[in-house]
């Protein structure tokens, strides 16, 4: 089975996709983290951002190893552990230049195919992003459009991040500016056909992994189990 779970920043699409992967015994693939790697390994080796055919090239050539097991979440870059590296605000602050690169998205795009065939042996996979469920997986049997308002949005990513690491500017920018950017490339502010809209603006993450959870299990055809 495939879940595909998409959304604006903010929303809560990680924290609720792995959840539901948890709770349904499913794999669990942020695609985010496959760009903010690509980010990552551009700027290490000092890459113009606006070179769109190098930063392509390096995205083709680089080794990549992003876990599926949502209990442990890491990400490999040519042999370098940058889990934590690609979350940190120099990165959140440019990855929408690698993330509207047309040729790292199809690149990417490729790997992620992979990642979520290959799930597909061990029983399905919870899958986030911008659009999941209208360009990477459109087969998948659950597609939900996350959302929520922005304050919320803005209160939630800034919980994730360590007090005192970005400024009210910087989170705003996170928010409201990569949604501008990355709405040029792909569509995740509107449901796609079949997609079920859900806004955690006044929900707990708990209600909503129990809400997609259910839905999960009433589109699990007869005969097969989660």
């Amino acid at each position: 089975m495939i879940i595909a779970v998409d959304g604006p920043s903010g929303s809560g699409k990680s924290s609720t996709a792995r959840g539901v992967a948890t709770r349904l015994g499913l794999r669990y693939l942020d695609t985010g983290a496959t760009y903010r790697a690509v980010t990552w390994s551009a700027v290490e080796r000092g890459l113009d951002l606006d070179d769109t055919a190098a930063v392509a090239q390096r995205a083709r050539e680089l080794e990549l190893e992003v876990s599926t097991d949502p209990a442990r979440q890491f990400v490999i870059a040519d042999g370098t552990d940058v889990t934590a590296a690609i979350r940190e605000p120099g990165i959140s602050e440019v990855v929408s230049k690698i993330a509207t690169n047309l040729d790292v998205r199809k690149e990417l795009i490729r790997r992620q195919r992979a990642i979520i065939d290959d799930a597909q042996q061990t029983g399905g996979i919870v899958v986030e992003g911008r659009d999941i469920a209208t360009v990477v997986a459109t087969d998948a049997e659950l597609k939900v459009l996350l959302t929520a308002d922005q304050d919320a949005r803005m209160a939630r990513r800034g919980a994730e991040l360590a007090a005192g690491s970005v400024t009210a500017a910087e989170l705003r920018d996170q928010i409201v500016r990569r949604d501008a950017d990355d709405s040029t490339v792909s569509e995740f502010q509107v449901a796609s056909d079949g997609a079920v809209t859900i806004d955690s603006t006044d929900l707990t993450l708990e209600e909503v992994i129990d809400v997609i959870s259910r839905l999960a299990k009433e589109t699990v055809p007869q005969g097969r189990e989660l």
